[in-house]
């Protein structure tokens, strides 16, 4: 499988505090089934300053540790964007790491707030697509805007949205309005990705496999699959 949001980048967000629970992160993410994993530190400039080519440097640095662990994953470089005002810069100075590229549309990561989806916000993904890039929003299903109102993600969709949700979501990770909301938007076949958003060992492991596994289980092994392994690839395949 491909997990195309996680946070396993020691030291740099929320995610593994050293190089020692980072390398344990990926370990185990390899133990689940994950061979290539996309890192996505978050780009929030409010809290957390991270920028493109510095993240290049970290993860040449991640890269050299897994080898020397023989840890078996293949990573490459994205980011989780806040949305915000203050990432317009950032795109300026190209300094906001991509998932990839699909038919000519880079494929940006995004983030909303937890409670909500702030005003403006189809201003800001009407810009992005004009710039070339493709908005796949983060864990919709554990917005409480769109738990409250689950039909909302229609609208980010028909905007030019993909959607994507925690395999955790599915297994009452988050509680019960974000799983029954992750099946609605499964239901609809409005989600075009699954991932772990991995932060640690101990609440928030890298659990791709029971996503596919609740995925198999309500829409059959090949939409599971569908989900973790060939729209992933088909993101990461410019960046190969």
């Amino acid at each position: 499988m491909i997990d195309i949001h996680c946070h396993i980048l020691p030291a740099i967000d929320d995610g593994p505090r050293n190089m020692e629970m980072a390398l344990q992160l990926a370990a185990e993410a390899v133990n689940n089934g994950v061979k290539t994993a996309v890192l996505t530190p978050h780009i929030y400039p409010a809290r957390w300053n991270n920028q493109r080519s510095a993240l290049e440097c970290e993860i040449a640095i991640f890269k050299l540790h897994l080898a020397t662990k023989k840890i078996p994953l293949d990573i490459h470089l994205g980011g989780e964007v806040r949305l915000g005002e203050d990432i317009l810069p950032l795109l300026e100075n190209n300094e906001v790491p991509f998932l990839g590229e699909v038919d000519g549309m880079k494929i940006m990561l995004l983030e909303f707030p937890d409670q909500m989806i702030p005003v403006g916000s189809e201003q800001f993904i009407r810009h992005f697509l004009k710039l070339g890039i493709r908005p796949l929003i983060a864990h919709p299903e554990r917005n409480a805007a769109i738990q409250a109102r689950p039909d909302k993600a229609q609208h980010l969709i028909d905007l030019g949205c993909w959607l994507q949700i925690t395999a955790g979501s599915l297994c009452n990770q988050f509680g019960s309005k974000a799983r029954k909301t992750a099946e609605y938007l499964l239901e609809k076949d409005w989600i075009y990705l699954l991932a772990s958003d991995c932060h640690n060992l101990a609440y928030r492991p890298p659990n791709l496999h029971l996503g596919h596994a609740a995925v198999a289980a309500l829409h059959g092994a090949d939409y599971a699959d569908m989900l973790t392994i060939e729209r992933p690839q088909g993101i990461i395949n410019s960046r190969i």
